[in-house]
């Protein structure tokens, strides 16, 4: 058997049939077996492992050009974005070490499925509803333990070694970022990998036409061959897990609990009272205030820190982060330079503190995250003061 049959998997489903080609996603060769194979198999429809959300990031180079910064804040996505940019970090360096592209094999498939005139069929699960439904499998521990791994590649300047290059090559992009959860965390491989090689495997057998290629990373063909002869629900698997009620409700509770104490402090003790108010707006404030600063923020942005998160950690609707981060973005506003330049600046830690983008993303992160502590220990210090008063 030839190097090229080697990667391929042929399946017969009645009149139908299935060409996988089992991928590398850092590998130079894989483009050139991809290219190789279309133009052999001449398909009707040519599937490859991307969402929508991925296809339009390969389709525009440019689109970090057109993003408006006070939308991203406005609409929350500001952690979304910097957890984005930093697994952006992680292929890049890898990119510049090995002077390779992730993912090309992906993009050598979607420019032959255009020159043989196949239809092409973006066949893997949006990107967020994987991680909405990755979020609520791991609890607050690996939620914690998931976004330090995830940034710890933004400060990490560990050279990739030979032999972890050639495991990677045989793992799915995803899966091989979080292999370390994957081991703690077993539930992780339900949304990460089986989930989605029952999406693939169904998206595959609805593509047109009697012969179908799906260029797919290696880690998913075990599974899809197995899957494919099973029907699967599209529409369930796309389902976002619901909210559970927990936070909410202990969103809303500490801040009615400090209130309440502070009040019925003031009537019996105006004294004491006082004292737990200016607890409360000291250490909010000034961890929120710390963490803009730890963000290099302007200095009204550290005051905007310093006076909304006293007031925003009483209202779970609102953070001091954003407050701060729109403060940023309107003294600090982004040029285009900073978006042409976005891509190589996040794969250096001096780049993340000096892009004016990834600056005000961080100001947003590290306010908040000031501002969640400052609420955990002045809340603390309020009951402290409540119980010494009784």
């Amino acid at each position: 058997m030839s190097a090229l049959e080697e990667n391929i998997t042929r399946i017969h489903i009645d009149d139908k049939e299935y060409v996988l080609v089992g991928t590398a996603h850092v590998s130079k060769a894989s483009a050139e077996q991809v290219k190789s194979v279309i133009e052999k198999e001449q398909p009707d429809s040519v599937c490859v492992e991307l969402d929508e959300q991925r296809f339009q990031s390969i389709q525009d180079g440019d689109r970090w050009k057109n993003t408006d910064i006070f939308e991203v804040i406005k609409n929350k996505k500001a952690t979304l974005l910097l957890v984005n940019l930093a697994i952006s970090s992680f292929q890049r360096r890898m990119a510049k070490q090995f002077g390779i592209q992730a993912g090309q094999e992906m993009i050598q498939g979607i420019e032959s499925a255009e020159e043989i005139g196949a239809e092409l069929v973006l066949a893997d699960r949006n990107i967020q509803i994987t991680f909405s439904r990755i979020w609520g499998n791991i609890g607050f521990g690996g939620k914690m333990k998931l976004l330090l791994s995830i940034f710890y590649g933004i400060f990490s300047n560990d050279k990739i070694s030979e032999e972890e290059l050639e495991k990677m090559k045989s793992q799915d992009m995803l899966d091989g970022m979080l292999q370390d959860l994957t081991d703690n965390f077993p539930k992780l491989k339900k949304p990460l990998i089986d989930e989605r090689d029952q999406y693939l495997a169904q998206k595959i057998k609805d593509a047109p036409g009697e012969k179908v290629v799906a260029i797919l990373g290696a880690a998913h063909v075990p599974g899809i061959k197995e899957e494919i002869h099973k029907e699967h629900d599209l529409k369930k698997l796309k389902q976002r897990p619901p909210k559970s009620k927990v936070p909410k409700i202990i969103g809303w509770s500490i801040p009615v609990l400090i209130v309440s104490i502070i009040l019925y402090t003031f009537f019996s003790n105006p004294a004491a009272g006082t004292q737990q108010t200016i607890s409360w707006v000291l250490w909010n404030g000034s961890f929120s205030a710390i963490g803009a600063a730890a963000a290099l923020a302007h200095p009204l942005a550290i005051v905007s820190a310093f006076i909304m998160a006293p007031i925003t950690s009483l209202n779970p609707l609102i953070a001091a982060g954003w407050f701060a981060g729109i403060v940023q973005a309107y003294f600090r506003r982004p040029n285009v330079a900073d978006f042409e330049t976005l891509s190589d600046d996040v794969t250096s830690v001096k780049g993340f503190w000096n892009n004016k983008v990834t600056r005000i993303l961080l100001v947003v992160v590290l306010a908040n995250i000031g501002s969640s502590l400052g609420t955990f220990i002045g809340g603390a210090d309020v009951i402290r003061l409540f119980l010494e008063n009784l």
